[in-house]
């Protein structure tokens, strides 16, 4: 499978990239189970930001460069939040995530841990090759629990179906299941900064909490 990243979002973000790894299971994981080491691991993400005061969320680094995306596409932030903000803000405001089941999960601490928003989908239901491209007003899609999600001017990531997913929200079509024994993750990056840490917290959260079979990470094309 090959991923490759438009030049209509370069063009406006020279540092975008992404970090994709294609993860298979055992045959006996079910992807959706719900365990006590995953339960303890969540209720640890508010100590890692227990010093951020709720209206500097948008001001930390990380999350700025996402935003800063955002407005160079002429997209709102605000109105069309980014999932690792998202996410972040439910942490400081003292709400716990929703539990969904591991795999789903992990992918939600792991954008929480990394301040990047992360894809995770059913890799068995996309089909043909990927492409990263900026949004058009036709792609609208069933977001993750979600209303229709306008993804005009923002990356939306496509198969040969159509867009699967983008920075604010995954789609129904793709997404993981009790039957998913393989995934796409993807981190989405809007610089280089600790591009290899977050890669790194990805592989050791999945190899800690899941049980992978195979691991295959995608280069991405431009």
């Amino acid at each position: 499978m090959n991923l490759t990243i438009n030049n209509d979002i370069l063009a406006l973000t020279k540092d975008f990239n992404i970090t994709a790894y294609h993860l298979s299971f055992t045959d006996d994981y079910n992807s959706l189970i719900k365990t006590k080491e995953v339960d303890e691991l969540i209720k640890t993400l508010p100590d890692l930001y227990q010093d951020v005061e709720y209206e500097n969320i948008t001001k930390i680094p990380k999350l700025k460069e996402t935003r800063d995306g955002y407005k160079a596409y002429g997209k709102d932030p605000s109105h069309t939040r980014p999932a690792c903000e998202a996410l972040l803000r439910r942490i400081v405001k003292g709400k716990e995530l929703y539990r969904l089941g591991d795999v789903i999960d992990l992918g939600n601490v792991l954008s929480i841990m990394t301040l990047r928003s992360v894809c995770v989908v059913d890799y068995s239901k996309l089909k043909g090759d990927l492409v990263i491209r900026m949004g058009k007003t036709s792609d609208i899609y069933q977001g993750l629990g979600r209303d229709l999600i306008n993804v005009e001017n923002i990356p939306v990531y496509c198969d040969a179906v159509g867009p699967f997913g983008c920075p604010t929200s995954d789609n129904e079509r793709t997404k993981v299941d009790e039957k998913t024994k393989e995934i796409l993750i993807m981190i989405i990056n809007f610089s280089h900064n600790e591009i290899e840490k977050d890669e790194e917290k990805l592989l050791t959260l999945f190899k800690n909490y899941t049980k992978i079979k195979n691991i295959e990470k995608l280069e991405t094309k431009l």
